[in-house]
């Protein structure tokens, strides 16, 4: 029998449905939250709770997962760049280009994939499609993840990635020359109201989101800035819907900026996961890792620096 698992309901989710802050609070998607709520997993306030119900700040919320069944996803000696590992968790360098787990046009050959052949204990933590997956990466993007090797290490980080006590840093190659040296862009995301694929700050039923970033150079011939990023909040595509929002769409990314970049310029949203540290979930130490620059993007940068010394 897995155990019962509690949160309180603060301000930041305050407001949303039962299945979309179950799904949040658990680190599982929204159909499994629903189904954990109609299996009558879930309990608000010591009661039976309907999916569509509000939640509101200072209401309990208790839920029982299912024991996780066995996966059938086939593991795959897809290498990794392991960064740290050992028996609670692993570190690793993700690429760009590798999806994290298996979705509609993607049933083999991610992450997931490679890490069920590294972590032979690894299938059911945190459930069937995504064991182990605390966190995401987009496809395009590289650097720096966590993946749980067992339930209480990954409902431990999990709960760190919620509080936002995880330290997070991020590189982006962006269109634009801010005169500020930094700044913070402070607005919801949610589904855009049409491509339901695209998230948006133009949405009426957004969750707060809060990110800041930095300027570490700026490269005005080609009208280019390099920034460190912080996200603040988790929301899905957080950095490129907010880095657009504040016209300064990331290269090469086709969704929010304007898809390939110039001759040089990598084939691929141009952000890199850089940074991330954690109170590791055994002992409470804490940890940081930091994943290198990627070759796209150094001989990016390269060739930036080349134009702004160029008579």
């Amino acid at each position: 029998m897995t155990a019962v698992q509690r949160w309180i309901i603060g301000e930041e989710d305050a407001g949303e449905r039962l299945d979309v802050a179950v799904a949040g609070l658990a680190g599982i998607t929204r159909s499994q939250a629903r189904r954990w709520i109609d299996e009558r997993r879930v309990r608000l306030n010591a009661e039976g709770g309907r999916a569509s119900q509000r939640v509101q700040i200072g209401d309990a919320v208790d839920a029982t997962p299912p024991e996780p069944l066995p996966s059938t996803l086939v593991p795959e000696p897809i290498p990794l760049a392991v960064l740290y590992e050992d028996r609670d968790l692993v570190v690793v360098d993700k690429p760009a280009g590798l999806v994290v787990h298996p979705a509609p046009g993607h049933a083999s050959g991610t992450l997931v994939h490679a890490l069920l052949h590294h972590c032979r204990d690894l299938a059911g933590v945190g459930g069937v499609s995504r064991p182990g997956i605390v966190h995401r990466l987009d496809r395009g993007t590289s650097g720096v993840m966590v993946v749980a090797k067992h339930d209480a290490s990954h409902q431990a980080l999990a709960e760190q990635f919620r509080d936002h006590s995880i330290e997070r840093e991020y590189r982006a190659l962006v269109r634009g020359v801010p005169s500020a040296d930094a700044g913070r862009v402070d607005r919801p995301i949610g589904r855009h109201r049409r491509e339901r694929k695209r998230m948006s700050v133009q949405t009426q039923a957004g969750r707060p989101a809060q990110t800041a970033w930095r300027v570490l150079r700026r490269y005005a011939a080609s009208g280019r800035s390099w920034l460190s990023v912080h996200p603040e909040t988790g929301r899905t595509h957080q950095i490129r819907v907010h880095l657009a929002s504040a016209g300064l769409p990331i290269v090469g990314d086709p969704i929010y900026g304007r898809g390939a970049g110039a001759v040089g310029e990598p084939g691929r949203p141009a952000l890199h996961a850089a940074v991330l540290g954690f109170a590791h979930p055994r002992s409470g130490a804490r940890l940081r890792f930091e994943a290198p620059l990627p070759a796209d993007l150094e001989a990016a940068l390269a060739e930036l620096a080349r134009c702004e010394s160029a008579p």
